[in-house]
């Protein structure tokens, strides 16, 4: 297969992700190309085209498709996505002062019709090993996140019609850290913890993950009691502007009212990071548009399209 077509990972790219891939256990046949299945994953994730009408260099379209489900499953795109970030951590170059925010994607008739029953449980297929070529790791069965309805697959109705929402936080280079996938009326604040508790950037060497940022910027839809409190309760500096019915009430109360929350107008001036972020999360289609029936599907393309941004940073 040729290679430096728009969109394939580069000899660069490709070195730096190679030994982190899942490795065939012997049992179960060998993995095609993971290269080539890779590059055919990044077509359908930039340009959401369908899955059938893959280009031809990319082998069997349901191979490509079957190793996205999978590794989507089983959260293999996120471990990569967390090989990477942590490379990136050890030399020093990632910005930990994050912002979060969230963004509409306008759901396509094709995302209907999943069906109600939940996904397989994984366990048993190659697909369930990740680890360098020279140690290997079981991942224990279990089944991904989904049915029961359009909501348990992150679906909505919100005011831009069938929706769904993508929460995440970003670091001072407008690269995401972690990913949230909900129904497009989800309300902004409620998935504030989960987003901040889903950064993990591992340790290239002993110790622990790093969870904590620096400092945390945010809009108006995170200024409530239960994210304060939770901000406080971490130690994590942050930037919240107060909504304007909560200074009033405040005031109102007069000394009973409290002090108002801290306010760094410098500090919120990099809060743009994560609206540029999701800018180039959405720089492909299958992440402006979403086509994916089951949720997990849907943030494993998210997934890829974060992981590229990282690669190519």
């Amino acid at each position: 297969m040729g290679r430096g077509e728009r969109g394939d990972l580069s000899d660069a790219e490709w070195e730096r992700l190679r030994p982190f891939l899942p490795v065939s256990n012997g049992r179960c046949g060998r993995w095609r190309d993971h290269r080539q299945v890779i590059d055919g994953i990044l077509h359908r994730v930039r340009t959401g085209v369908h899955w059938r009408d893959l280009p031809e260099r990319f082998g069997p379209w349901k191979t490509v498709y079957e190793r996205h489900r999978l590794w989507s499953a089983d959260g293999t795109w996120e471990r990569l996505l967390q090989r990477i970030q942590a490379a990136a951590d050890a030399a020093g170059e990632i910005d930990w002062d994050v912002s979060v925010d969230s963004t509409i994607v306008r759901a396509h008739q094709h995302a209907a019709g999943a069906r109600i029953d939940p996904p397989p449980a994984l366990g048993g297929s190659k697909g369930a090993e990740m680890g360098t070529p020279g140690r290997k790791s079981v991942a224990e069965s279990r089944r991904p996140a989904g049915g029961g309805g359009a909501g348990g697959e992150g679906l909505g109705r919100s005011r831009g019609g069938f929706t769904s929402k993508i929460h995440l936080s970003a670091d001072g280079l407008c690269r995401p850290l972690s990913l949230v996938v909900t129904p497009g009326q989800r309300a902004d604040c409620t998935q504030f913890v989960p987003v901040l508790e889903k950064i993990r950037v591992p340790r290239l060497r002993s110790g622990r993950p790093r969870k904590k940022p620096d400092s945390v910027a945010a809009d108006k839809a995170y200024s409530n009691g239960p994210c304060r409190q939770y901000l406080r309760w971490r130690g994590i500096r942050h930037t919240i502007p107060e909504k304007a019915d909560s200074q009033a009430a405040r005031l109102r109360k007069g000394s009973r009212g409290g002090r108002p929350p801290g306010f760094d107008e410098e500090r919120y001036k990099k809060r743009n990071t994560v609206e540029r972020a999701i800018n180039k999360l959405k720089n492909s289609r299958a992440v402006a548009t979403r086509y994916d029936k089951r949720g997990y599907v849907f943030l494993g393309t998210v997934t890829v399209a974060a992981l590229v941004i990282w690669l190519r940073t």
